[in-house]
């Protein structure tokens, strides 16, 4: 197998390589649609950072690659067998990266059951597809606009749901697909339809880079790589399993991470000051900070968490603000969070101050 590109080796693209990483941390975000250019390092990133995604466990003979210690998200199969009394065995296995090709059926991408089979024989027969292949890995789709809208759609419910459920003439089969997400796409070669675009959680609009001296970096490290790919990726072995690592401990953290009243109020506050439609971009913002916390190893989120979250899940779902315009920066967030806080602590006083007036009122009447 040909060596692959190093993650930690790509130059640039800061916003792409972080809504990677947090989608890593925590594949419930929902994934994430880079839009560029062409040669922009779209595809080179996803695969490189599946590259080093820590291993899972599974069931070992499981065609779904089930996780052993989390049962309400096993298979129909492994919940038959366990109903049985059988003791499933388990082992460890590299994340898997699943590229879509743009040619994928529903049938292909979901799976099939076979109707003639279960007819004659009695027999539930079913077909995995990708979405299995996928399960607790990587899926990735290159130039996801030329896709089928109804198979995008499928894809985005699964992605959602985290579960696969087939169902034909009366029968039903179910696996999880609990997957990373990663949609790539050319804006020139036509764009997603809004309830599309939606429905991906994060996304990242990223151009060439001008700066020349990450350019020459970038030509530099392309030669190295394609004379001695084996000696350039042992060169930054450590850098990957340094990121590797701590994507691994984030996701045992993620789900210790706490939020406060005053954080949800921050969060509601900025989407609805940008007019952002649905409350999707709310509970994306909320998941997105919870990782970015958890992989820097804290159990709590900031205003700074709120802000780098709401620099990827807000772009897609402006309708006229000021992404439109030109997209904000984390410290632009951060201060709009700051100010947007001021201005509800300060009504909070006066409502306070306008109630106890009232009560002062009250009394004196009664009196």
């Amino acid at each position: 197998m040909p060596a692959i590109y190093p993650f930690t080796a790509i130059v640039g693209q800061e916003r792409m390589r972080r809504a990677l990483v947090l989608n890593a941390v925590d594949p419930r975000i929902g994934g994430v649609l880079i839009r560029g250019e062409r040669g922009t390092a779209k595809s080179t990133a996803a695969r490189a950072l599946a590259a080093l995604l820590p291993s899972v466990k599974v069931v070992s003979d499981c065609r779904f690659g089930c996780d052993p210690d989390k049962p309400a998200t096993w298979c129909t199969e492994c919940l038959e067998r366990h109903d049985h009394g059988e003791q499933l065995p388990v082992a460890m296995r590299a994340t898997p990266f699943i590229n879509l090709p743009v040619s994928a059926t529903e049938d292909r991408v979901v799976g099939t059951l076979d109707i003639e089979k279960a007819i004659q024989k009695g027999v539930r027969s079913f077909e995995p597809g990708v979405l299995a292949a996928a399960n607790r890995g990587m899926l990735y789709i290159d130039e996801v606009n030329l896709l089928d809208d109804h198979v995008v759609d499928v894809l985005l419910d699964a992605a959602a749901m985290g579960v696969n459920i087939v169902e034909r003439e009366g029968i039903s089969f179910s696996h999880p697909a609990r997957f990373i997400l990663v949609g790539t796409m050319n804006p020139e070669e036509g764009d997603l339809r809004p309830q599309l675009l939606d429905r991906f959680a994060l996304s990242v609009e990223i151009y060439g880079i001008r700066e020349i001296r990450e350019r020459v970096q970038i030509m530099e490290r392309n030669i190295a790589f394609e004379a001695d790919s084996v000696g350039f990726r042992d060169r930054w072995l450590s850098k990957e399993k340094e990121l590797s690592l701590q994507i691994d401990q984030g996701r045992k953290l993620v789900d210790a991470v706490t939020y406060s009243s005053q954080n949800l109020l921050a969060i509601a506050s900025l989407t609805a000051s940008l007019n952002v439609d649905g409350h999707r971009a709310d509970l994306v913002i909320l998941k997105a900070a919870r990782a970015q916390a958890a992989f820097e190893g804290r159990t709590a989120i900031t205003d700074r968490d709120i802000a780098l979250a709401a620099e990827l899940a807000l772009p897609h779902r402006m309708k006229g603000g000021p992404f439109q315009r030109e997209e904000m920066g984390v410290e632009e967030l951060r201060e709009r969070i700051e100010q947007l806080q001021h201005s509800t602590a300060a009504s909070t006083d006066q409502e306070s101050t306008s109630e106890l007036g009232d009560e002062g009122s009250s009394s004196s009447k009664k009196a």
